[in-house]
């Protein structure tokens, strides 16, 4: 893991949600765009700095139906791969 015990989604990013509760990630910064499921908005959502993956993975399994077992693998790849396309911020101390 490369990003912050507790992530932080970067405040430059815009979550815009469309549709059936899906979204687009766009980061001015970088131009780059990701389309975001439910599950990924949720995920997004919780990246204020309080939570840690263990904490989001246990809100997603409350949240939906059908979590698999390795949630907490799924969602640190997912914080991964938004934090190499710069959509991670972090905590100035």
């Amino acid at each position: 893991m490369s990003f912050p015990d507790k992530p932080i989604a970067n405040p430059v990013a815009v979550l815009r949600e469309e549709f059936d509760d899906w979204a687009v990630l766009f980061n001015p910064d970088t131009a780059d765009a990701v389309g975001v499921s439910p599950v990924g908005v949720m995920i997004w959502k919780l990246m204020n700095g309080t939570h840690t993956v263990s904490d989001i993975a246990a809100s997603l399994t409350e949240g939906f139906s059908d979590v698999p077992t390795n949630v907490a693998e799924d969602v640190a790849a997912f914080i991964e791969d938004l934090n190499a396309r710069g959509f991670i911020g972090a905590e100035i101390r």
